[in-house]
């Protein structure tokens, strides 16, 4: 007999350490069988489980299972990605915490030692975690992206690449971190917003020039009042770039400075002259509507600067201090000093030389490194970068024609819109810690790329009559650069192994939108161009995990979900079918009484298993579902097979949330509330043939539920597969009885019966409609009011007399009758097409519940009013934050909802008297 519980602090770390033990994560070795393959996005070397991964594995998972039990060779390929940035920080801080000389001091080599022997201490922490969440990946096919393997792979790529002329050294402008002094994508750069300033410059006109500018106008906007002036009047938010001006734009159509363009003015501090351009970046109707041009600082301004000719100038430098080495006319005081010091100097000097106009307070967003914090720097160095453009058109030609499909497809619009207006990819860092670039610099700067050091030797012998010394590139790659080989690298390329014929391309890829063009579209690039095809065949996107008011989780709003703090409290098959069903939306508002709600479903799917345990419910050797005589079997052998098309179905189309949707409905309402209530007369009967029929249906019923919650619930469900299978004919499977290996369900049309569809969904409809009266008029749970059919036909007549004892017992009446007139004293519903009344004469005090239902009507219009007084005001709804608006209009819709059901509720006692 089962457990009174389920224990899953007990039986999660058993049952995990059977499956790895069986092989079962393994592909089959069957060559018959159809392959499935998904490689996991590699998590951070250095990361812990977040909720965000939660979400993204039990996905791929119920994937990997599902089609693991079709009987296919399911390679779900695991892995960790070297984190170049983040793990060299951890690294970095442990040394000085422990009181070591840091990275620079001890050198290069020493310390990469020391980052590998941290990661065999501490590099496994999320592998082992995502253990625990019940990942079934392949772990002997686990890969690290610094591993040997995969380094021969990127060195092949980048030579390649180069010989080719898409990979290429150039001086552009980065995202640059002087804390940790390199270059940073993108998605390592974080927009905060802080309180800062536009500073108004008066730039002077150089020559003499002077201009009529307007300083009044009429009610058309037509200049009335000029005054000459000798300067133009620029803004920024970065005093400290001015010393890198090379120009003035203004739009070409800007009448106020149609004259000034080709005149120079004269830059303060420097004395630099710059000339002023026409440009369409100025916005006429924004400030002045000219600003100053700094290409080497800004990238906006970087492709002004092409545009019109101008030069750049660096006047940081890798800390971001000031230097003159592209800007002697920088005063000597200003070098050396830190980018915001130098900013309250020059605004110091503007202030008492007379060209600061004007101090404007604003909030704007400022980008800051995610790792470092520090504001980040657009810098012009010299990089290495990939031409992106020509590698993304094969990679949009893919998806345009369908050879890959993103789900839900409206996520095609990120991915197009990347492609089509993308720029060259930088792919070196400054760091230590990752795939050092293959290129080697000879005495004169030649630069020598090859996949080694003595390929790059025989290079260099062309140009040198002896052997001449040769320095490796200090810089590593992009973390995404590998990563972006991870669907053929990981299977063993540039090697021709079994695993890249039989899995490659891989069937799904299961991720974020965030990273669709940083990883997605750069696999889709890599994969196409290196073997001749689409890297996988579908890309899922799930969502971002909110919070329950659908705010973005931080530790500093202290509304983080921890999913270890969950899995260790209840258990991971709560949270999975939680991560599983609330998937279907962009914004998944999580709150740990909704998980506390699943593992509640998880509770009474126990209870139904012990409950058929106590009636005897065992499997049958040889009992045949299509050969069940009684109304109720067929009924529940129809709804089964319906709810194992609908999972099949949403499984394969990856619409998770309407899989567990399904499998909630069936197992909840359908075999717990019905099922198994309907079956418990038969249990307690004395018709002997009835009960055995309706035990094997029962266990035969509670095994192929298992089996289609297993992808989702594996834990429990495994744990119920074997208690029960100790009961009854053993199971005939194929591979060592675990629920894991067990062949998916496939149920044929012919397990649906009309018939007893019909009947038991007119019993099960007539039963809710008694219980909802009763609700409704505030029936005590004591009473059993009697029951009369008003003028039933023949069917319902028939009807009523197979299932009289059932009625009686669910819907708690006295009898079941039939009268020509509904009695008086009763109230009335129609169910089935046939009118019910139930007597309450008697029963509720009519005054009392009168006065109840006046009361909370009552309630309810308070309620209405005062939230249709929040949503008429257009200041609420247009300042709130949406979430909130969506809550008050939710709240809105449930008060009118339930007043109506008060106002019938109210009008059925009318009919009492």
């Amino acid at each position: 007999m089962l457990e009174k519980t389920f224990e899953p602090q007990a039986a999660e770390p058993r049952i995990y350490a059977q499956w790895e033990e069986s092989g079962l994560f393994a592909p089959r070795t069957d060559g018959a069988a159809e392959a499935y393959s998904i490689v996991i996005p590699p998590p951070n070397v250095t990361g812990s489980l977040h909720i965000g991964h939660a979400l993204n594995n039990t996905l791929q998972d119920i994937l990997a299972r599902y089609h693991r039990m079709k009987g296919k060779a399911v390679l779900w390929l695991p892995g960790t990605d070297h984190a170049g940035i983040a793990t060299q920080m951890v690294v970095e801080r442990q040394l000085a915490a422990a009181g070591n000389v840091g990275r620079r001091d001890m050198g290069r080599d020493a310390f990469i030692e020391k980052i590998w022997e941290w990661k065999a201490e501490s590099g496994g922490t999320i592998v082992r975690q995502l253990r625990r969440l019940g990942a079934s990946c392949d772990w002997s096919r686990e890969r690290f992206t610094l591993d040997e393997g995969l380094n021969a792979a990127v060195r092949k790529v980048f030579v390649q690449l180069h010989k080719e002329g898409l990979i290429y050294r150039d001086k552009r402008l980065v995202n640059w971190d002087p804390h940790f002094q390199t270059a940073i994508s993108d998605l390592e750069v974080e927009q905060r917003e802080v309180d800062g300033a536009y500073w108004h410059f008066a730039y002077p006109l150089a020559d003499g020039v002077t201009y009529q500018h307007p300083v009044a106008f009429d009610e058309d906007g037509k200049a009335t009042e000029f005054e000459t002036r000798d300067f133009i009047v620029v803004a920024t938010t970065r005093p400290e770039t001015m010393l890198g001006d090379t120009g003035v734009a203004v739009h070409p159509d800007d009448e106020r400075y149609a004259g000034l363009v080709g005149k120079f003015v004269t830059l303060p501090i420097t004395g630099r002259r710059i000339p002023i351009v026409a440009d369409d970046y100025a916005d006429p109707t924004k400030g002045s509507g000219a600003v100053k041009i700094t290409p080497a600082h800004d990238f906006n301004d970087f492709g002004v600067g092409k545009r019109s000719g101008l030069p750049s100038l660096n006047i940081l430098d890798a800390f971001g201090r000031i230097t003159d080495v592209d800007t002697p006319d920088v005063p000597a005081d200003y070098v050396g000093q830190d980018r915001f010091a130098a900013r309250k100097a020059i605004v110091a000097r503007a202030e008492e030389e007379g060209w600061l106009r004007e101090i404007e307070k604003t909030k704007h967003v400022v980008p800051h490194g995610d790792r470092s914090g520090v504001v980040i720097e657009p810098w012009l160095t010299d990089q290495w970068y990939v031409d992106a453009k020509v590698l993304a058109q094969p990679a949009l030609k893919a998806v345009e024609q369908g050879d890959t499909v993103f789900e839900p497809k409206s996520y095609e619009k990120i991915y197009f819109e990347w492609l089509r207006n993308i720029e060259p990819w930088c792919i070196s860092r400054q760091l230590w810690w990752g795939h050092r670039i293959p290129a080697w610099y000879g005495p004169n700067g030649e630069i020598y790329v090859a996949e080694t050091e003595e390929d790059a030797r025989e290079q260099a012998m062309a140009d040198y009559d002896s052997e001449v010394a040769l320095t490796q590139d200090e810089d590593v790659l992009d973390t995404w650069f590998s990563s972006a080989l991870w669907p053929f690298s990981t299977m063993g390329w540039p090697e021709k192994t079994e695993d890249l014929e039989r899995f490659y391309p891989t069937s799904d890829l299961v991720t974020a939108a965030d990273i669709i063009f940083f990883w997605v579209a750069r696999m889709m690039m890599m994969g196409q161009h290196f073997m001749g095809e689409v890297p996988f065949k579908r890309v899922i996107i799930n969502g971002l995990v909110r919070d329950e008011k659908g705010q973005k989780m931080s530790k500093s709003k202290g509304n983080v979900i921890d999913p270890l703090g969950i899995i260790d409290e209840l258990g991971a098959d709560p949270l999975r079918f939680t991560m599983a069903i609330l998937s279907g939306t962009r914004d998944i508002k999580l709150s740990k009484q909704r998980i506390e709600g699943y593992r509640n479903f998880g509770t009474k799917l126990w209870n139904a298993a012990r409950f058929s345990q106590m009636n005897e419910a065992r499997r049958v050797a040889g009992f045949d579902p299509a050969s069940v005589d009684q109304t109720i079997n067929r009924w529940i052998r129809g709804e089964l097979t319906k709810a194992e098309r609908a999972v099949s179905e949403a499984i394969e189309g990856g619409r998770f949330d309407d899989a567990a949707g399904a499998l909630y409905r069936f197992v909840w309402n359908v075999f717990c509330d019905w099922y198994l209530e309907l079956a418990k007369p038969v249990f307690q009967g004395a018709d002997e043939a009835a009960k055995i029929e309706t035990r094997a249906m029962t266990a035969w019923t509670l095994d192929q539920t298992l089996k289609l919650l297993h992808p989702v619930m594996p834990f429990i469900t495994e744990e119920l597969w074997a208690e029960l299978g100790k009961e009854g004919a053993p199971r005939d499977l194929a591979r060592d009885g675990l629920l894991i290996g067990a062949e998916w369900p496939v149920l044929p049309d012919a397990f649906i019966d009309a018939s007893a569809e019909a009947e038991i969904g007119w019993l099960v409809d007539l039963v809710g409609e008694i219980r909802g009266l009763r609700a409704e008029m505030n029936v005590p749970p004591s009473a059993k009011p009697p029951l009369a059919f008003v003028a039933p036909d023949d069917v319902t007549a028939e009807r009523i007399a197979r299932h009289r004892d059932l009625i009686l017992t669910l819907g708690r009446v006295s009898k079941v009758g039939s009268a020509d007139a509904a009695p008086t004293g009763a109230v009335t519903v129609v169910s089935g097409g046939s009118t019910i009344a139930l007597s309450l004469a008697g029963i509720i005090d009519l005054t009392a519940e009168r006065a109840r239902l006046e009361k909370e009507i009552a309630a309810f219009d308070s309620d209405i009013g005062h939230v249709n007084k929040k949503l008429g005001n257009p200041n609420f709804v247009s300042r709130a934050a949406p979430e909130v608006v969506d809550e008050q209009r939710a709240k809105l819709a449930e008060a009118e909802a339930g007043k109506v059901k008060l106002q019938a509720a109210l009008a059925r006692l009318s009919e009492i008297g």
